[in-house]
C-alpha cells in the first residue's frame, strides 16, 4: 500500500518538474484515499495555486482548515489568495 506521505512526495516532485496537471491528479487521488487528511487537502490546494486556479485553491485550503483549524500554512495561503493582510 502506498502511504499518504509517499503520494504527497510524488505530487511535490511533479510540481517541481512543472507537471502541474499530473501533480493535481496525484493529490486528488491522495484526498480520495485519505479524505480526512488536512495535509492532503493542503497539498492539493497548493497544486491548484501553482496552476493559477485561485478559486479552487481557496476551496481546498478551506477544506484543509475545516479538518485542522490549527493549519497555519493554510491560514497564511488563504490570506494571500484572498488578498488579506494582517495589520
Amino acid at each position: 500500500m502506498v502511504t499518504q506521505e509517499t503520494m504527497n512526495s510524488i505530487g511535490y516532485e511533479l510540481i517541481n518538474m512543472k507537471k502541474l496537471d499530473d501533480a493535481i491528479l496525484v493529490f486528488r487521488l491522495n484526498t480520495e484515499d485519505f479524505p480526512q487528511s488536512w495535509n492532503a487537502w493542503d497539498s492539493y490546494a497548493e497544486a491548484y495555486m501553482n496552476k493559477g486556479d485561485k478559486e479552487t485553491a481557496i476551496k481546498y485550503y478551506q477544506k484543509s482548515l475545516d479538518l485542522n483549524p490549527g493549519n497555519e500554512n493554510g491560514k497564511k495561503m488563504l490570506e494571500q489568495l484572498r488578498g488579506e493582510s494582517k495589520q
